[in-house]
């Protein structure tokens, strides 16, 4: 027998039903005892678990704003024990590790700060992201109050804003602790559209760096220049040109035949810079390989798209007695469209100032395209389609010499629904080179083989790729300026600067 969720709990004697009249309501974890928390402006705020730029971007930006922010440290094997030592069993890899990071800085400031856990519990707040989803994304803000709880930090407040809505937040967010306001996540998309451009720029020069660390340290200049134009309200198009002229000090050698791995799949795991995909991206630069990574703005440009695909199916929607003209709907649309053009237009503006010309954002109705020949287009659960459509794409417009979709051990949305679909995929396009693999946050050395084995193919492609390809006699400066990104059809780097030449 199963009853509705409600705040009425069944009374330790049995036999007493008599809660089960009583109006339905929405379950709430409400801690034993009351908690007089700090004021608003005693609040510190923590976030963190995108990559390492920017979150520290994002932490300058909302300091910007008046907001007490503080990024957490990245996430390490260590969060991930804590999370596992804290959290359910069967959770899944970024759950433990983001979980177990905020205790273990919680911990830290207990132990080797000398807070005690009341005050915590009074002075800070967590922000994440949340969602209803097919998996257990949904379960997050559950996870974490558990462990919260049973870490001695119970009633510790937790704030979150869907993944899928952005700025489009509905009333059940506390005003009280933070207002997700329209400015907040204007500002705050800024900060993720600039560390996504770096980053791009990081992954294309750091293989092909001529003094090892050179690029780490250009960015870490970008990083100090950006976020000063945060705080102190300064133009950030002239910092992202000042940036430019920090890059363009590095020397580069681009004329080494590597092979282009695109990294994809569940969103965290293809994202973090750590031991949460055992440092993937960091791991194939080392082995000689060229990383494309999945920048924060396809989630982004993602999640609009779905916006823009429900509010369609609503309109289509036969509704009795319904106006011929509606407008109800139309207030949203526009807000999506403005949405759209916004980042585009930021994205562009900022990623030409610092010198990023060959990205383009990509077009999510193209990749839809692509795969609702294979994958349900309702299916929104995890990545959607995208995994499937970005290995089509990468094949259709050698795009890469590899493709790897990483995502953490029985992820559903991408283990049990998406690599199914990659085999039908795969065996209508002979030629693609893709891997399917999980972390659990454990198992390294099983893992590093498999993307060794994978990446041996690559090379030899990216070898023969260069290889066929005649030289010229004289190769001018321009080839090892990361400002010279001619467009081609070549997957790999330096032979696309090879048939430049020859154009």
């Amino acid at each position: 027998m199963s009853f509705n969720c409600s705040t009425v709990k069944t009374p330790d004697k049995n036999g007493d039903l008599s809660f089960i009249n009583q109006v339905p309501t929405q379950w709430k974890d409400i801690p034993k005892e009351p908690i007089k928390y700090a004021p608003k402006e005693e609040t510190i705020f923590l976030s963190g678990g995108l990559t390492l730029l920017q979150d520290k971007l994002v932490e300058a930006a909302l300091n910007s704003m008046d907001i007490n922010f503080i990024a957490l440290p990245n996430p390490d094997f260590k969060s991930f024990q804590t999370g596992k030592a804290f959290g359910n069993r069967g959770q899944c890899n970024p759950t433990y590790f983001t979980v177990g990071n905020l205790v273990k800085y919680l911990q830290n400031l207990r132990d080797e700060k000398g807070l005690s856990p009341e005050e915590i519990v009074q002075k800070y707040v967590y922000i994440t992201a949340g969602g209803c989803g097919p998996c257990r994304f949904g379960m997050y803000i559950t996870e974490y109050k558990k462990a919260l709880r049973d870490a001695g930090f119970e009633g510790f407040r937790l704030t979150s804003f869907e993944h899928d809505k952005g700025i489009f937040q509905g009333d059940e967010i506390d005003e009280n602790i933070l207002n997700f306001t329209p400015r907040f996540f204007v500002t705050l998309i800024k900060s993720v559209i600039i560390g996504d451009i770096i980053n791009l720029l990081g992954y294309k020069m750091r293989p092909y760096e001529v003094k090892k660390g050179s690029v780490d340290e250009a960015i870490e200049k970008c990083k100090t220049l950006v976020s000063t134009a945060f705080m102190e309200h300064a133009n950030l198009i002239k910092a992202m040109w000042k940036c430019r002229r920090v890059l363009e000090k590095v020397k580069l050698n681009r004329l080494q035949p590597k092979a282009k791995v695109m990294v994809m799949g569940e969103f965290w795991a293809a994202m973090t810079e750590g031991d949460g995909n055992y440092n993937l991206h960091r791991f194939l630069e080392a082995e000689g390989a060229e990383c494309i990574p999945q920048p924060i703005i396809n989630r982004l440009m993602l999640s609009l798209w779905e916006a823009e695909q429900a509010l369609h199916k609503k309109e289509q929607l036969e509704v009795k007695d319904a106006k011929k003209i509606d407008f109800s709907n139309v207030k949203t649309r526009l807000l999506i469209k403005a949405g759209k053009a916004a980042v585009k237009t930021h994205f562009t503006l900022y990623a030409k100032a610092i010198g990023l010309h060959d990205y383009q954002i990509p077009d999510i109705e193209q990749l839809a395209q692509y795969a609702k020949e294979y994958y349900t287009l309702e299916c929104s659960g995890g990545e959607g389609h995208q995994e499937v459509a970005h290995l089509i794409e990468s094949v259709k417009h050698n795009l890469a010499h590899l493709v790897i979709s990483i995502k953490p051990f029985g992820c559903m949305p991408s283990s049990a629904v998406s690599d199914g679909v990659q085999s039908l995929v795969t065996s209508r396009y002979s030629q693609a080179n893709f891997l399917s693999i999980e972390t659990s946050g454990e198992g390294a050395a099983n893992f590093y083989s498999r993307v060794q084995m994978a990446l041996f193919k690559a090379k030899q492609s990216a070898k023969e790729e260069f290889d066929a390809l005649e030289k010229p006699e004289h190769i001018p400066g321009k080839v090892n300026n990361y400002l010279y990104q001619p467009k081609s059809d070549m997957a790999g780097s330096a032979a696309a600067l090879i048939k430049s030449l020859k154009s």
